[in-house]
């Protein structure tokens, strides 16, 4: 399933048009890439919880070449699935 296919199924279920649904969707998603980009946390009742995880600067080898190279600190996105999620998929 890809970001069109919700669309559709939220037009689906709303009604209204295809713009409004795509609207409703795109503001989802930009709710919760500020809510990270801003380091908080997004927790949505029986799927889980986004957050932002740093991950320190270690040392990384080049699978080519075999020459160590610097990776700097960063953050990353981070899921953990709730419990009803994990209950569903099994």
């Amino acid at each position: 399933m890809n970001k069109q296919a919700i669309v559709d199924k939220v037009h689906e279920t709303l009604g209204g048009t295809k713009v409004q649904s795509e609207k409703i969707v795109d503001t989802i998603l930009d709710c919760i890439v500020d809510t990270l980009k801003k380091g908080g946390e997004v927790s949505i009742a029986g799927l889980g919880i986004f957050s932002v995880k740093a991950r320190a600067a270690r040392t990384a080898r080049n699978p080519r070449t075999g020459e160590s190279i610097q990776v700097s600190a960063m953050k990353v996105p981070k899921f953990r699935a709730a419990k009803a999620l994990k209950e569903a998929v099994r």
